[in-house]
């Protein structure tokens, strides 16, 4: 993790958030007082961690941590009162939100930072094997209507149309979907 936004009223806490962030070489470290400053500064950058440290002083923490851990880019952390844990902690778990209880020592609070930069770093490999899939799909629709058009064009069969592309490939030295780009840029109007 690179990147954080620590939002809390409470300004003691922040700067020890602060502290024991940079422990965990996170370089970059916002902090604002109220969720409407943080949602501001979140339509502008992503964070890869956000630490909400409620009551706040225009809502209780509750709603920004669901709406920021629902976009699915950032891992956040929520402080609460120890007396609302299990209800708030019951209604943001759903959404990846790490609930901790206050008061909260410092071990506590660096084994749930522990815990959000594994979750993080395992929500990187997701999302990065998601964006080879995509592209890998994406790539056989347009391999796929190329075929389509080899087929309607010069009555080949799919396997034909298949090694056509696979051929043209291998005698250009270029990827199926070069070719079967050329070919949608040739035939489709």
């Amino acid at each position: 993790m690179e990147s954080a936004l620590v939002v809390s009223t409470n300004e003691k806490i922040a700067s020890i958030l602060a502290e024991t962030l940079l422990q965990l070489n996170i370089i970059r470290i916002i902090t604002v007082t109220t969720a409407g400053e943080a949602r501001r500064l979140l339509i502008e950058r992503d964070y890869d961690l956000c630490v909400v440290n409620s009551p706040l002083i225009d809502e209780t923490g509750e709603n920004l941590a669901r709406n920021i851990a629902s976009k699915g880019i950032s891992q956040v952390l929520l402080l609460v009162r120890s007396e609302f844990y299990n209800e708030i902690s019951h209604h943001v778990e759903d959404y990846g939100v790490i609930t901790v209880a206050k008061p909260v020592n410092r071990d506590l609070l660096w084994s749930a930072l522990k815990v959000a930069q594994a979750a993080h770093k395992k929500l990187q490999i997701v999302q990065n094997e998601n964006k080879l899939l995509l592209q890998k799909i994406e790539e056989i629709r347009i391999i796929d209507r190329a075929k389509c058009i080899l087929i309607s064009h010069f009555s080949m069969s799919e396997p034909e149309a298949h090694r056509c592309i696979e051929k043209q490939s291998m005698d250009m030295r270029t990827t199926k979907r070069a070719v079967a780009e050329e070919i949608l840029k040739t035939y489709e109007n």
